[in-house]
């Protein structure tokens, strides 16, 4: 389930006013707003961290670029 959205997530996505929000899957609103990317990489991995979730990282397209795991990953590496 690679496009899941959902409470267990957390999104780096672009703002269509600009700049970078990080968003809780789900969510309506972003829990942070950057100027750059780098910037809503770090906010969004501290966070997804310590809530324990995956951490998605968008393109400026949309399409999901990055894929960390930071807790209870739903399909571990088997070995």
């Amino acid at each position: 389930m690679a496009g899941k959205r959902g409470p267990d997530t957390h999104h780096v996505v672009p703002n269509p006013d600009g700049g970078w929000d990080v968003k809780r899957g789900g969510g309506e609103r972003a829990s942070g707003h950057f100027d750059t990317k780098r910037e809503a990489v770090g906010y969004g991995r501290q966070v997804s961290r310590n809530q324990e979730t995956e951490l998605r990282i968008h393109n400026k397209d949309g399409r999901i670029a990055q894929s960390d795991s930071h807790g209870k990953d739903p399909n571990p590496p088997e070995g």
